[in-house]
């Protein structure tokens, strides 16, 4: 289906049609990928004016409502600010979307916000100024697709650090405010359709999985069956040779589970929301209620290139298999927002529920090694549950003239189960003195003639934060801020992976059996297939971090035109990670981790407005980034994005970072700016992933020294088009542009040493090459919006380009000089056209989007020369969709 005959099917299909595949809906009220939620139509262009609302510890830029006033330009420290306007301007469902349109931010995989390209361990996520806890087991911050922009108020990306933030700060700090109380009254409701030019109408797999699937639940047949349940209680090993494994393997693989269903023409996708809000008189306070739910279902397929190669010079591969991939992605969300205003104080008590599900189905034929002529033949089948429950309280109070005091208090649980994570593989030899050459045959021996496996993790994370900040202005010139700041942060996570094995007598002709009819009871029970535990080792951890902080600093205005933020933090954490005791026996395990530090976090930002209209600023900071929870596990964790597998080292140690920054801003028209900036960072053992051994799998280490230095320059400009008369009396035409040079390097000697765990060398060189870039950072990175707005009503219509340059995802085999693997993010370009329209009395919003116009593919791969090895390549579809939403 080419993207004409989308458009044409689109635009005969006249109500409710919404964002494509992964990303949907405006703030209007379709969203995609990650969830969905609605909001009130957006008021026209000059809305922007009011200043958005923003909620973070420690800060006056809490206060809101005020008109004509601009954040970046007043806030003391580096900030961005995406208003409601300007996030439905970009036209994306999910806040991850809108992001990537600021200065220096660039979005990887599925919705891991790097800033000026550092990785997302140095990115750090707020809600209403809270921690959030990620459901995702190698990430240390929520995914912030999961986050329908219809929920989302603002959203503020501080680039500079400020000591009211926790000290785990890297590029930035993104704090997303959600709404409080509605000025009046509404309810919009939204539906729609999209399609993708390489998904919609094209071939997929899929499996029967249970009959509730398509609402992101599971009916109950994913449940641990009896045998196994019963096998986990009891404490015993395998290995032990007391457990009778006949029961437990017979009860694992069945038809609903196992078995690949192709379907030949694979639906559009369909979202759903709600939203409504209401204020209420209460004397001198206004409570305000906000409400919103969502559901989505969407579908991606992927005809991916996936190569390994030994080599240093990549000239043989290791293996080389085309997969198509079939993801159907179920997001449920609900918000339920209590507002209380009295006053100059604010009490919002917010509540989140987002669940998103991925029902994954891989089928992938290939070889082993190009030189040889057997085939391999393999089939996945996996369920994906992402859940995150959050509530918050904050009051936001000012008891006294001078006096403010922010309480914030929370509670988050996230977790990751994936029950049945099957794999299958099957062999065809080709060779015509075997009998069986000519098929693919399973003989369930270990990988050598066919394999069968079976994985089920589980992850729970709570997240208690707390804290106070209180602020005194003592003069008109001079603001003290003082703070505590509180956070327990407890996971446990699990991974129990099994194997089949048949012993070597049998017959091939079995071996050709479908899977769900090759592991039936009567097959298990006759020819004697055992089921073993493959990682009897460390199956379960708990990993916690107590973390408490205090902070004093003080804004002051030393002059008229020079001000002052400056302060120190002091913060302790005890970060733990223990081996679960799962057996009776227990394991004489060493893969613990127990850190215990305190850091002194002085950091300053020194302004002069030497102009009215100009402004420098300059910054700098002591900061620090601890190893993620799942890095420092010594468990196998397989990602299927990626199609990786990854084991953490739970000799990793925190990273401190030195920052500075010099910038310069001119605000020369209302909404109108230009800035150029500098930057530099330098981090002591930086926290770098690497590929060992024959097996690929990616691992973490402390390298020992990176640098990081870069600019930026944005520029923002309207032009009033009114001289042209007719339909441009009230228009105008906006552009916004913003460019990021950044440069990183490894620091690595020879005498340089490095901590991996059960390695064999402890030489940083065998891990790390001197001078190579820091996983993630691209050089380049370009955001350009170019777009006509009308200033009386809504009507927009925005052309979106992004550029990113190549950029470093893992590295390959350094012991063996093999050259790293890179990502060729490249040009998109998208189109988005907002339009309010009046019918029969009721106010609604209709949006019509194309992304990736061009159909720029995901290319990740390593060359020497003409040699190239496509490790996790394919096609990424044109989107095409249209939305509607109507408001009560």
């Amino acid at each position: 289906m080419n993207t004409p005959r989308l458009v044409s099917l689109l635009l005969l299909t006249t109500a409710f049609v919404t964002p494509a595949l992964a990303h949907a809906q405006a703030t209007d009220g379709v969203a995609t990928g990650g969830a969905v939620a609605a909001i009130p139509p957006t008021p026209p262009v000059g809305a922007e004016d009011e200043t958005p609302e923003i909620s973070i510890p420690g800060s006056e830029i809490v206060v809101t409502g005020r008109r004509n006033a601009n954040i970046e330009r007043a806030a003391t420290q580096v900030v961005s600010v995406l208003s409601t306007a300007e996030i439905a301007r970009t036209g994306e469902g999910n806040i991850a979307g809108a992001l990537q349109r600021v200065t220096g931010l660039s979005v990887v995989g599925s919705g891991f916000v790097y800033v000026r390209g550092l990785g997302d361990r140095y990115s750090l996520a707020l809600l209403n100024g809270s921690p959030l806890p990620s459901p995702e087991p190698l990430k240390r911050v929520v995914p912030l697709d999961l986050f329908p922009s219809g929920i989302i108020a603002s959203s503020l990306v501080q680039k500079s650090y400020s000591v009211n933030f926790p000290g785990e700060f890297g590029g930035g700090v993104i704090n997303l405010t959600t709404r409080s109380t509605p000025d009046e009254g509404f309810l919009t409701i939204g539906a729609g359709l999209s399609v993708d030019s390489e998904t919609t109408g094209h071939f997929g797999y899929t499996y029967y999985g249970s009959g509730t699937d398509w609402t992101g639940f599971d009916n109950g047949q994913r449940d641990l069956p009896p045998a196994l349940e019963a096998f986990f209680a009891s404490g015993d090993r395998i290995s032990s040779g007391t457990v009778d494994t006949t029961p437990i393997a017979s009860q694992i693989v069945n038809g609903r589970n196992a078995v690949l269903q192709r379907i030949g023409a694979l639906p559009p996708n369909f979202a759903a929301n709600f939203s409504a809000g209401q204020s209420f008189d209460a004397g001198a306070a206004t409570l305000g209620v906000i409400a919103a739910a969502g559901y989505s279902n969407t579908w991606v397929t992927r005809d991916t290139i996936n190569q390994t190669s030994l080599q240093a010079d990549l000239s043989i591969l290791e293996t080389d298999m085309r997969r198509l991939t079939t993801d159907n992605r179920i997001v449920a969300n609900g918000m339920l927002g209590l507002g209380f205003e009295f006053g100059e104080n604010t009490v919002r008590w917010t509540n989140l529920y987002i669940r998103d599900t991925l029902k994954n189905s891989r089928y992938a034929v290939g070889k082993r090694n190009a030189n040889e002529i057997t085939d391999f033949l393999q089939q996945d089948t996996a369920w994906f549950e992402r859940q995150l429950i959050d509530s918050q309280l904050v009051a936001e109070l000012r008891p006294l003239p001078d006096l403010t005091v922010d309480l914030r208090g929370a509670y988050a649980n996230s977790q990751r189960e994936a029950p049945y994570e099957l794999s299958f593989e099957y062999v065809r030899t080709n060779v015509d003195a075997d009998p069986y050459g000519g098929y693919f045959v399973n003989r369930l021996n270990n990988g050598n003639g066919g394999d069968a496996t079976v994985s089920f993790s589980d992850l729970n994370e709570n997240l208690w934060t707390g804290g106070i900040d209180v602020g005194y202005r003592l003069t008109p010139e001079l603001l003290f801020v003082t703070g505590y700041y509180y956070a327990d942060t407890d996971r446990t996570s699990s991974r129990r992976d099994f194997q089949f094995q048949a012993p070597s007598d049998f017959p091939p002709a079995v071996g050709m059996f479908r899977p769900d009819l090759l592991l039936q009871p009567t097959v298990i029970d006759y020819f004697n297939v055992s089921f073993i535990e493959t990682n009897e080792g460390n199956p379960a951890f708990r990993a916690r971090l107590l973390n408490h902080a205090g902070y004093g600093k003080i804004d002051a205005q030393l002059t008229d035109t020079l001000q002052l933020d400056a302060g120190v933090r002091y913060e302790t954490a005890e970060q733990t990670v223990t081996p679960i005791q799962v057996f009776n026996t227990p394991g004489a395990s060493l893969a613990e981790t127990n850190l215990n530090r305190d850091y002194w976090l002085p950091a300053a930002t020194l302004t002069w407005q030497f102009m009215p209209e100009m402004q420098v600023r300059l910054n700098a900071s002591k900061t620090l980034a601890r190893p993620q929870f799942r890095e420092l596990i010594y468990q196998f964790y397989f990602d299927p994005d990626s199609n990786r597998m990854f084991r953490g080292n739970p000799l990793l140690v925190d990273s401190q970072l030195t920052n500075a920054e010099a910038r310069y801003e001119w605000y020369f028209g209302r909404n109108q700016r230009f800035s150029l900036a500098g930057f530099y960072k330098k981090i002591d053992n930086p926290i770098e992933t690497f590929v060992a051994s024959e097996r690929f799998i990616t691992s973490f280490a402390n390298a020992p020294e990176a640098t990081l230095y870069g600019a930026e320059v944005e520029v923002q400009k309207n032009f009033d088009l009114q001289s042209f008369g007719g339909m441009f009396d009230t228009r105008q035409l906006l552009l916004i542009g913003n460019y990021t040079y950044t440069k990183s390097s490894l620091n690595v000697d020879e005498d340089d040493t490095v901590a991996v765990f059960a390695a064999s060398s402890t030489n940083a060189t065998d891990f790390f090459r001197d001078g190579a870039s820091l996983t993630g950072q691209s050089d380049h990175i370009v955001n350009v919006q170019i777009g006509l707005e009308d200033l009386d009503r809504l009507s927009q219509q925005t052309f979106l380009i992004s550029y990113a340059s190549e950029r470093v995802t893992s590295r390959g085999l350094v012991n063996t000089g093999q050259p790293d693997i890179i990502e060729q993010p490249g040009l998109r370009v998208d189109f988005v056209a907002r339009q309010g329209v009046d019918l029969f009395g009721l106010t609604t919003e209709w949006k019509f989007e194309v992304r990736n116009i061009f159909g720029r593919r995901h290319e990740e791969y390593q060359q020497v020369g003409s040699n190239r090895v496509d490790v996790n390549t394919y096609d990424v579809g044109t989107k095409v969709g249209l939305s509607a939403s109507v408001a009560f």
